[in-house]
């Protein structure tokens, strides 16, 4: 089959610009990668309970600064969704901070229940979600830092995120599921509908880069519910994927999910249902990134590369190795280059390599 034309654009730029390079970072693991909105900036969390920003000056990263006052792991950053100076961290000290780049300080320390490992910026700005090591996902005003709503879950809760229409919030869980609440009127009642999605999570019989048929795929069943309560009010069939991770392309036509039988399973966001799976990895997907136009996805797990497909047709269009495994990956938001960072230092990996490099990929051959 012949390859698409973006395909074969995409494959001969590449290999004009296949360099990945590293850059010191943390004195640990990084956990999380992000850029700002405008690509000026990335920001990278760490075991070592600080984060730090980069400047990106053509094709290399210059450390800005390090942000410290933590008092444990920074497991997950992320940018406001429009302002490139402000970034947030989710600290297992039980706080999330929120810092300024134009003072390097932070500017908001926010109290919560428990161990934070995952958060998100809504895309108006207006709210942080955080979630803790006891599946309790808190909803907190960016401005008042005040919080507006709190939730317990009766699974575990592993990645966050809002929907790019910014009216409804999704969970990936250990059970399998995909949960999907209605944030329309939140700020103006506190509670409005929900969505709930439940899934038996069996791996699929075929394990192909296209889409299923309906017929071969096992029930999973969409409910909808009142929130904040979760009372079943409807139901429909849909596709199962066994949630670990969850990313939304620029575009909002699609979300993907990454799963732990190692499937990446492309959503369509009106219809709610799956159009594509690609199932180049052999272990669980921790991490993906849509690129800023939308027709590129990285995934990346404990595989000793990071896949590049192309969305639209599945189609493999790059294989980015690494020497370890990779738990986080982030596309800049308007150039086709790849922030990772890998598990540096491990005693079954090479220990002499230095720990908590950020790296990129995508810089020219020559440079």
């Amino acid at each position: 089959m012949a390859l698409s034309p973006y395909v074969q654009a995409m494959q001969e730029l590449f290999r004009a610009n296949t360099r990945s390079r590293e850059f010191p970072a943390h004195g640990a693991k990084v956990h999380s990668v992000a850029w700002s909105c405008c690509g000026r900036r990335l920001a990278s969390g760490s075991f070592d309970k600080t984060a730090s920003v980069f400047l990106l000056e053509k094709d290399r990263l210059v450390k800005e600064n390090n942000y410290r006052g933590h008092g444990d792991s920074v497991d997950q950053l992320c940018w406001h969704p429009s302002n490139p100076d402000l970034f947030v961290t989710a600290s297992g000290d039980k706080t999330i901070r929120i810092w300024d780049v134009r003072t390097t300080k932070c500017i908001a320390t926010v109290n919560t229940k428990g161990e934070n490992i995952n958060i998100c910026w809504s895309p108006d700005g207006q709210t942080i979600a955080v979630g803790n090591k006891d599946d309790v996902v808190t909803f907190i005003d960016a401005k008042t830092h005040r919080s507006k709503a709190e939730e317990q879950f009766k699974f575990e809760v592993n990645e966050i995120s809002w929907n790019n229409d910014n009216n409804m919030f999704f969970l990936t869980n250990g059970n399998g599921c995909i949960n999907i609440l209605s944030t329309q009127g939140f700020q103006e009642r506190g509670c409005a509908p929900a969505w709930f999605v439940y899934s038996p999570s069996p791996k699929p019989a075929l394990l192909v880069d296209e889409p299923y048929a309906p017929s071969l795929l096992p029930a999973l069943f969409l409910h909808l519910c009142s929130y904040p309560e979760l009372k079943p009010i409807q139901s429909i069939n849909a596709h199962p994927s066994n949630c670990i991770c969850i990313k939304f392309d620029p575009m909002g036509k699609y979300f993907a999910t990454g799963s732990a039988d190692a499937l990446v399973s492309l959503w369509d966001v009106d219809e709610l249902v799956c159009v594509r799976c690609f199932s180049r990895l052999d272990w669980p997907v921790r991490t993906l990134s849509f690129s800023h136009d939308g027709k590129m996805l990285a995934s990346a797990s404990e595989d000793h590369f990071i896949d590049i497909a192309e969305v639209e047709t599945g189609e493999k269009l790059w294989e980015v190795q690494c020497e370890s495994p990779t738990f986080t990956v982030a596309w800049h938001p308007k150039r086709p280059l790849l922030a990772f960072a890998c598990d540096d230092k491990d005693g079954k990996y090479d220990s002499s390599r230095e720990a908590g490099t950020v790296k990129l990929f995508g810089l020219p051959n020559d440079s």
